[in-house]
């Protein structure tokens, strides 16, 4: 069965991840397909590894890393070819299925937790990886949201945290006590921020798929379940909720603490404010530290989760995602290939440098972690987290409607003129 994505990710197997920043990095000898037979193997087909294939991903800010690792493994495997096919996040989320039907594009693949996981199995895109033997390599806690129905078509290559990071120094400098642990406390620190001529939050709420991942600290103490976003889907829970009227309003008490025009802002602007120290919060995730970083970043930088609730009322501390989940194109005709290719980057060795150089944790066990932002954000692996709550949406015109809400109410819709019209779109979606 697919694992529900409103659990928690257990803490033991996220301790397992990192350790204590310092697992030694052990070369598990993995059986290759390279015997030259031409059985299957939990429906990808095996045999020798020959010929041009292509990697489709979105993280354009992963290339390097990825043609560096593309490089090793030309060493191990010079009859094949690996070129990388990058789509910018919101295209390959709108446009991936169509693309790589019929195999000719993404013989190697990534697809999004959630709904696009879910079209790509419903679509067959997916080979299954069952009979590989490569889900023994990863945390078994982390990559369920690659499986469905008994099967593990894919397998989750990244443990982020999609809520806001911020700069410690500029907090320090506002005198900012601990992190607020509850929603007065919150607003609290943005007004301290704001008095010393610093933005508080940098928003890239011209751009959805970034925009949405404040949503998922916004609405996971807010909601009664922590499957919230599932029920609005099917009708249980409503936009109009008392739950998510209160959590619009809280998107309206924030507007005096984004960037002037945060709903015309892409990711690339609210990144080149938090890196250089105009902006105390960048309202994405773990996701963009590598890019802040490569910007010119110098400051020390953790993790934030608004705490909409009192403290006593508040049931998880952050969000989390295991995402990125790697496949092989059952169309494709180079399946030996691509499968090698997903086979050594589930090298621990290998998944070590993605990690290091990217500032991601990932699903791989026994990887050592060296980037000094990864051990900084080691405390957050043991904390109770919350599977990021807006992929349960299955239906993108739906999540789009009820993220979308939040952003009106930011360029100054009420809030509940914003929820009746996101309901709307539900109830025609149903």
């Amino acid at each position: 069965m697919t694992e529900q994505p409103f659990k928690t990710i257990d803490r033991r197997q996220m301790l397992r991840l990192l350790g204590a920043s310092g697992l030694a990095v052990t070369a598990a000898a993995c059986a290759g397909p390279g015997s030259g037979t031409s059985a299957k193997a939990g429906g990808v087909k095996t045999g020798k590894a020959t010929g041009k294939i292509s990697f489709a991903h979105w993280r354009g800010e992963d290339k390097d890393v990825f043609q560096q690792l593309i490089g090793q493994f030309a060493k191990k495997h010079p009859d094949v070819q690996v070129s990388q096919d990058v789509a910018p996040s919101n295209d390959y989320n709108a446009q991936a299925l169509q693309r790589l039907r019929g195999g000719k594009v993404g013989d190697a693949f990534t697809t999004f937790r959630g709904s696009q996981f879910e079209d790509f199995v419903k679509a067959g895109i997916y080979a299954d990886l069952s009979g590989t033997g490569l889900a023994s390599g990863y945390e078994s806690g982390l990559i369920t949201p690659g499986a469905q129905n008994g099967k593990q078509y894919g397998l989750p290559y990244q443990v982020v945290f999609p809520m806001p990071i911020y700069n410690e120094d500029l907090f320090a400098k506002a005198d900012a006590g601990g992190l607020p642990s509850d929603w007065d406390g919150f607003l609290a620190l943005c007004d301290k921020l704001k008095g010393k001529g610093i933005t508080p939050i940098a928003w890239p709420g011209g751009e959805p798929g970034n925009a949405g991942q404040l949503f998922n600290s916004m609405v996971s103490n807010n909601a009664p379940t922590d499957d919230m976003c599932s029920k609005i889907q099917s009708g249980e829970y409503k936009c109009t909720d008392d739950w998510f009227i209160t959590t619009l309003k809280q998107y309206a008490q924030l507007r005096p603490y984004f960037q002037s025009n945060p709903t015309g802002t892409a990711v690339e602007p609210a990144q080149q404010m938090f890196a250089t120290g105009k902006a105390a919060m960048l309202a994405t995730g773990s996701y963009n530290i590598a890019a802040v970083r490569k910007l010119g970043a110098k400051f020390p930088i953790d993790l934030i989760a608004p705490i909409t609730t009192t403290a006593d009322k508040a049931r998880n501390k952050g969000v989390s995602n295991s995402t990125f989940i790697l496949g092989v194109n059952a169309a494709s005709e180079l399946q030996p290939a691509a499968l090698e290719w997903i086979r050594f980057l589930s090298d621990p060795a290998n998944a070590g440098t993605y990690a290091n150089a990217t500032a991601q944790h990932v699903t791989v066990k026994n990887v050592e972690y060296t980037n000094p932002d990864l051990k900084k954000l080691a405390p957050w692996l043991s904390r109770k987290t919350l599977l990021a709550p807006r992929y349960q949406f299955l239906d993108l015109d739906i999540r789009n409607a009820v993220e979308g809400a939040c952003a009106k109410v930011v360029g100054g819709a009420q809030p509940e003129k914003a929820a009746e019209a996101a309901q709307r779109v539900v109830d025609q979606r149903r």
